[in-house]
């Protein structure tokens, strides 16, 4: 009988999310794809060091631990445009550091997105732009992972931590565009005409709902995940969020609504495994503090350079 990943949650990580390949990616971008897969051929045996999305994977796989091995509640697969030929030092990597990931995608150089569905993805992290925008497009939870300092790779406990923005992440973009077009106080305005109306499920909805469902397997405190909602809005636009997620059924362990003030302290002291926002201005500083990635909205990014 095949392996059914459809009740999984199935994470998919591009090699350069997952390892610190970025003297790698320096050698593609000035030598080339050819002098890439050389120096990966030449370095096949020396160790990668950790990147800015290993260590909420190396946290979500824990989670296995807690259930039977015909039950297991996650599955990570590294899909990469490297090829067959220069993916033995990610594998060997994967194995050194004793993640249990045993599926793999190698694609020299072209798209991903279009394997996306075929492995059931429900969240993919890759550190190329364009590769996360075609991902949204298909209709998957993505985010560019973000360079960050080495301190944060290490986990800081086996808890899953997740946090996430609200609005153009969890929730549509529309009142985003709205804040963006027409200024603060026609933003509040729509959102207390709107407020008993429930906010249009975002790129990242979908990851949340995931979430939740493995969440409501474990009594509060028990569970091995924790979310947290880190969001610029506050009183009353608040309300529209809070009603929304009960109308979802979805449980958020920690909210903050911090009327645009920095969020990168609130989530260093959560201590996110990984915080998903579409907004550079916060993700600036909160990858210095926490494994962070951006959320492509090319309709926010627009409005942005309008």
């Amino acid at each position: 009988m095949a392996y059914d990943l459809r009740d999984k949650l199935v994470v998919a990580v591009s090699s350069r999310a997952l390892f610190d390949l970025e003297e790698e990616n320096r050698v593609f971008e000035e030598k080339g794809l050819d002098a890439y897969y050389q120096y990966q051929l030449e370095v096949e045996n020396a160790p990668l060091a950790k990147g800015t999305g290993f260590r909420l994977i190396e946290n979500l796989l824990k989670i296995n631990a807690l259930f039977p091995k015909e039950h297991k509640q996650v599955e990570v697969i590294i899909l990469s445009k490297n090829n067959a030929a220069t993916s033995l030092r990610i594998t060997n990597a994967v194995n050194a550091y004793g993640l249990d990931i045993v599926r793999s995608g190698w694609t020299s150089g072209h798209a991903i997105s279009s394997y996306l569905k075929a492995f059931k993805v429900d969240l993919f992290l890759s550190a190329d732009a364009q590769d996360v925008v075609s991902a949204i497009e298909h209709g998957v939870a993505a985010a560019k992972i973000l360079p960050s300092i080495p301190h944060v790779h290490t986990s800081k406990g086996d808890q899953v931590r997740i946090a996430f923005d609200g609005d153009a992440v969890l929730f549509s973009e529309e009142s985003e565009m709205i804040y963006k077009r027409e200024g603060l106080e026609a933003f509040l305005e729509h959102e207390k005409k709107n407020r008993d109306n429930p906010l249009s499920q975002g790129p990242f909805a979908k990851f949340l709902l995931t979430l939740s469902a493995i969440q409501r397997k474990f009594p509060d405190k028990a569970s091995p995940i924790r979310t947290a909602l880190v969001t610029a809005r506050s009183a009353p636009s608040h309300e529209r969020v809070i009603k929304t997620l009960n109308l979802w059924g979805v449980r958020i362990d920690e909210a903050f609504f911090l009327g645009g003030s920095d969020k990168y302290e609130v989530l260093e002291a959560f201590g996110a495994d990984i915080f998903f926002d579409d907004q550079d201005i916060h993700l600036e500083k909160s990858a210095s503090v926490v494994p962070s990635a951006k959320v492509i909205n090319e309709k926010v990014e627009s409005a942005n350079h309008a």
